[in-house]
């Protein structure tokens, strides 16, 4: 029987290759790495990254003092005691990486699930996680971990009893999902969705869509590629794979499909669960129906690592997963959907549809949708034109945010107001919110409209606080 992996000294010391610079105490366990010297404690190795305005090795000592087991350093600092594992070399973050897939390797039985998509990775990698746990030790990457740094941090908490990883992987351009699953070695891959995020730094829908493309073609021949039957460029990439591939969505030729949905809004949503001969009624207790396909996708990644149907009917029943989204009810009545942790064409379309769901007169505020690039107007139009045949009254805020009233207002809806700032649209909505209102707030994480969201709150709380603020 092998003897399990230990993320000790030792380890480290033959991962990077003899860097110990020194440790007189015992051996030292490490339960993961941190980057951070404030969430730094016992059984922490801190990793001293440069940064644009700050350098991690300016605040080694303080993640020492904080109770880190171990730091790793590219140049000697002051306040670090011989009792302290202190590895010193070239670059940090290459260490890292290299200590990360050094841990990922000697886990053995481990395997890996990666998730993809432009929208709804987070969601969709916890959705998965709780449908592998019927049968399965499962961990997943924390909050948004879905990068060159995020990944290794989460592959560093692994431990050696875990089963299966759940790791979302994001992008900015190509070759940076084919080196996460260099790293990571998925076994699974989900594609949910290719649409215009980050344009101004991928450049391109084919980049991204080439970006993306990197996960199915990393999996092995014995791997599962689960990809959305409903997305034309994500369905294409099945050509892509040597691994099997498993089309969820929509579609009649998807090997796990969605029929017969009813919306409940806030409430969740119903449908029947198709895969193979099984058939089942599902209620989803989440908000919002534009979950589906996230919903399926988990469901075809689960039933591909051999979760028996029926556990994952149960499984998708008992879901308590948290959303970006929160809901709000206000004095009178009002809902308030606060969706402003971020916006791209794609999730606020998938906003207005919850919005549609829910019963009420519907009204959004709607903001810049950020980093289109050359795709920006018109994308704006068609997101604008899409609000139109939903709500009843529309107010946009920012430069980009007055293309979403006038294409709105083009297409037939004339409640529309742009404002030309944050103080303004509390202004207006407080003077046109009534009971039975349904308000939803969206736009990119640059324009902060949750200054609006509390606002509304500190009226319903009667704390005569004042409206938002314009930077």
């Amino acid at each position: 029987m092998s003897t399990a992996a230990v993320l000790d000294t030792s380890f480290v010391r033959t991962a990077l290759g003899d860097a110990l610079l020194h440790s007189s105490g015992p051996q030292t366990t490490f339960t993961r790495a941190v980057i951070d010297s404030r969430r730094a404690g016992p059984g922490d190795l801190f990793v001293a990254l440069p940064g644009e305005r700050t350098d991690g090795h300016d605040f080694a000592a303080d993640a020492v003092a904080r109770g880190a087991s171990g730091v790793l350093l590219t140049h000697e600092v002051t306040g670090i005691g011989d009792n302290t594992a202190c590895f010193l070399v070239p670059d940090a973050l290459t260490a890292l990486q290299t200590l990360a897939t050094a841990w990922r390797d000697a886990l053995p039985h481990l395997d890996v699930v990666g998730v993809t998509g432009n929208v709804g990775k987070s969601t969709t990698k916890l959705i998965a996680a709780a449908l592998l746990a019927p049968r399965y030790r499962v961990q997943v990457n924390e909050a948004n971990y879905n990068n060159e740094i995020g990944v290794p941090l989460c592959l560093l908490e692994l431990r050696p009893e875990t089963e299966r990883a759940v790791i979302e992987m994001g992008m900015y351009t190509t070759g940076e999902i084919a080196l996460l699953c260099r790293w990571t070695h998925p076994r699974i891959g989900i594609v949910l969705n290719v649409g215009p995020v980050h344009l101004e730094r991928a450049g391109s829908l084919d980049v991204i869509a080439r970006a993306k493309r990197e996960l199915p073609e990393s999996l092995p021949a014995d791997g599962h590629a689960v990809l959305n039957a409903d997305d034309a460029v994500v369905r294409a990439m099945a050509s892509h794979t040597r691994a099997r591939v498993w089309l969820c969505g929509t579609a009649e030729d998807a090997d796990v499909r969605g029929t017969d949905l009813d919306r409940h809004a806030a409430n969740g949503f119903a449908f029947t669960l198709r895969y193979q001969t099984h058939a089942r009624r599902v209620h989803v207790p989440l908000p919002g129906a534009h979950l589906l396909s996230n919903v399926l996708a988990a469901a075809a990644a689960a039933l591909a690592d051999d979760v028996p149907f029926e556990a994952v009917c149960d499984a998708i029943e008992q879901l308590e997963v948290p959303t970006r989204l929160a809901i709000h009810t206000l004095p009178g009545g009002v809902t308030l959907l606060d969706d402003t942790y971020n916006a791209s064409p794609l999730a606020t379309i998938a906003a207005l549809d919850l919005l549609a769901e829910t019963p009420g007169r519907r009204i959004a505020l709607l903001g810049d949708m950020l980093e289109l690039g050359d795709l920006a107007p018109s994308e704006h139009a068609r997101v604008g034109r899409y609000a139109a045949g939903i709500v009843d009254a529309l107010y946009t805020v920012g430069e980009l945010g007055r293309l979403l009233s006038d294409a709105a207002r083009a297409d037939g809806l004339a409640n529309t107001t742009h404002c030309t700032t944050k103080d303004a649209a509390i202004d207006a909505l407080r003077a046109t919110l009534r009971p039975g209102d349904v308000l939803l707030v969206k736009a990119s994480r640059g324009l902060a409209l949750e200054t609006v969201v509390q606002a509304l709150r500190a009226d319903a709380a009667g704390t005569g606080a004042a409206g938002g603020t314009d930077r």
